[in-house]
């Protein structure tokens, strides 16, 4: 591991402390193997002037929900230390008071709460301190004779740490263990399975020492591992299988998804990792006995549970059979008082295929994506050193279910309508098709544009071409697990032409795109929605199947046959639990079709101007794409859970039409 820092960008921040310590929390945050998504904790101590103008020592440490990599000054709590130390001579404290206490030694009670770890780096009588959760570090830590290692490579000049609870309890171990101690003759501590602290009076020093102390363990990892890099042995044949067992593999994936979903009771992203290291790791003899100890870190519990799913053949009762298990570890350890998190894994292991991570979105799945990446190396690693050893079941336990992270639950903010479902809009680069895109996203789906246009909503796919859509299909369920809602969009409003007038070329393609490319796309979609949560399929047909105009023959029937396609497909479908409704929309005037030419035309021939004209309807309001899709958006979510077969009309009263 390399020092990261630059006399020149350093000395931009020279004369402030705070600064300085922002500068090298981002260059800790900048390596994901020492932390990652919210992990470890930086402080400075300094001088400022508090509201009154008096001189007050304070601590200023990384606040809870900040990043080190991306960490600002205003991420920064400032506590009082004489506070802080008082606290750390009290031999017992809850973490909620202690939690408290911090709050109110704050010099700006808009800041946000202190880390957990301020008592300890208040104890530590240096400026800077740095605090990381260094893979290298805690892969030592947790093989059998794992203090014996850490001894052995950084010697007497490092402080060990048994193992004890982060926050109050921690900070107090330590406190007792460094009374009367020359801090001197130390360059860091190190926290059995936890992580590693340095420290200096210039940010430099303290950052610098932190990248020596774990480029040692890395070196010493290097030569003392029997697994020098991870087994690749069987890899090159996953990548030989048929097209066949591919697609196959991606309905097991969906599958699973929708498994893992109906234990959260939410639907949740599953992103599968396939890559060379996730597939070896996978492919391991003894794997679900190596999977399954437990976690690289304990702050790591809160986001992957204290173990994943190894995937059997039987995938449903796989994951019926870990949630059966998870309630037993809860019932195990719970005083009573504590209350239950859902059952589901937050990660699995699908032998032969690799690693899937779950969330509740996209983001949430990838940050238990990267946490398990670097557990899977830390585990072949620590394998290669006598054994991947790691904290027992009861503290991962008290993580988990921790008194501050249980007070979370409460202030969980409220998920969106469609939090976690997976969507596929056609017709997507504009018009009703872009804004069903917006609102479904709006509200928590995950949406995947098509269109023969590129766009910055959505990919290339002409859907009349049925290798496009397979291919589209099957991208978004790569990228995403599965597939819930989809919104057959695309199609094109035909030439006006009288019947005895009708270019067999004019109705051809309106028949293609209007009719026959969405027949096409539900063939190739039910087989993921059959997999899916509360799956749906909403058609945009038109006002003009209820009401059919002069000259409008080719669009009218074409839409006539795609309507009659949806209730026969709500037939069909409904013992598979997919929704199919139809809407039609009239005279939305803010798509492709409604030129400023065109709206005049049709405005003279009613003898009205056009602001009238887009107003000729009972209720005298104008339609626009953003109106439509809000009315698919709820289409798609619970308010029609028990609704198929329908064709609700959005068109402002249209008299023909009642």
């Amino acid at each position: 591991m390399k020092s990261l820092w630059n006399d020149k960008e350093a000395k931009k921040s020279a004369q402030d402390p705070l600064a300085l310590r922002v500068y090298t929390s981002r260059l800790l945050g900048r390596d994901t193997s020492l932390v990652m998504h919210g992990g470890g904790n930086t402080s400075v101590k300094t001088q400022v002037r508090d509201f009154f103008g008096v001189e007050q020592q304070v601590l200023y440490i990384k606040g809870s929900g900040w990043d080190l990599a991306t960490i600002e000054a205003q991420g920064f709590a400032a506590v009082k230390i004489d506070t802080l130390l008082r606290m750390a001579a009290i031999k017992e404290l809850t973490d909620a008071d202690m939690v408290r206490q911090q709050r109110a030694a704050m010099l700006d009670p808009n800041a946000p709460n202190p880390s957990v770890e301020a008592i300890l780096h208040a104890i530590i009588p240096y400026n800077y301190v740095d605090h990381s959760h260094a893979d290298a570090v805690v892969t030592i830590t947790n093989t059998p004779d794992g203090r014996k290692r850490i001894k052995e490579f950084f010697g007497e000049r490092v402080l060990i740490v048994p193992y004890v609870m982060p926050g109050f309890i921690l900070a107090r171990k330590v406190y007792e263990m460094t009374i009367g101690i020359d801090w001197s003759q130390y360059d860091g501590i190190v926290l059995l399975n936890h992580g590693l602290f340095t420290f200096a009076d210039t940010a430099k020093e303290s950052y610098e020492n932190h990248i020596k102390l774990v480029t040692k363990a890395e070196q010493y990892i290097r030569h003392n591992s029997s697994i020098k890099r991870p087994n690749i042995i069987g890899i090159a044949k996953s990548f030989q299988v048929s097209l066949q067992a591919k697609r196959s593999n991606l309905l097991q994936l969906a599958q699973l998804r929708q498994a893992v979903s109906r234990i959260q009771s939410g639907a949740v992203v599953a992103l599968l990792k396939d890559d060379h290291h996730s597939l070896a790791f996978s492919r391991l003899l003894n794997i679900k006995n190596l999977a399954t100890r437990g976690t690289l870190t304990p702050d790591h519990v809160i986001r992957t549970k204290p173990k994943p799913v190894v995937i059997n053949k039987n995938i449903e009762a796989g994951i019926n059979e870990y949630s059966k298990a998870y309630k037993k570890y809860f019932d195990r350890y719970n005083d009573g008082k504590l209350k239950c998190l859902d059952l589901a894994p937050r990660w699995a292991v699908w032998p032969g295929h690799g690693v899937v991570a779950f969330g509740r979105s996209l983001g949430e799945a990838k940050i238990v994506s990267d946490i398990a990446d670097h557990t899977i190396q830390a585990i072949q690693r620590a394998e290669g050193m006598g054994g991947w050893k790691v904290l027992n079941e009861k503290d991962l336990f008290d993580v988990e279910y921790w008194e501050l992270e249980q007070a979370k639950l409460a202030k969980n903010p409220k998920l969106l309508s469609l939090q976690g479902k997976i969507a596929l809009v056609t017709g997507a680069a504009s018009g009703i098709g872009k804004a069903c895109v917006e609102r479904l996203s709006a509200n928590g789906a995950h949406v995947v544009g098509l269109d023969i246009q590129e766009g910055p909503n959505c990919i290339r796919c002409d859907v009349t071409r049925q290798s496009d859509i397979k291919d589209a299909i099957e991208s978004t369920v790569r990228r995403f697990g599965g597939l819930d809602i989809v919104v057959s969009n695309a199609g094109i409003f035909s030439p006006s032409m009288d019947l005895a007038d009708m270019d067999p070329a004019v109705w051809e393609k309106s028949m293609q795109l209007n009719l026959t490319s969405h027949q096409c796309l539900m063939k190739e979609v039910i087989p993921y929605l059959s997999r899916g949560i509360d799956p749906t399929i909403i058609i945009i047909a038109s006002k003009n199947v209820p009401a059919p105009g002069p000259g409008a023959g080719a669009y009218s029937v074409a839409k006539a046959g795609l309507t009659q396609l949806g209730r026969v497909a709500a037939l069909e479908l409904g013992g598979k639990g997919i929704r199919v409704n139809m809407v039609h929309p009239n005279q939305v005037f803010d798509t492709a079709i409604w030129t400023k030419e065109v709206l005049e035309k049709r405005a003279r021939q009613y003898g009205l101007t056009i602001e009238q004209y887009k107003t000729n309807n009972i209720l005298r309001t104008e339609i626009t794409s953003k109106d439509v899709g809000i009315l698919v958006c709820a289409m798609a979510g619970p308010a029609f859970a028990k609704t198929t077969g329908a064709q609700i009309p959005i068109d402002g009263g249209n008299e023909r039409v009642i």
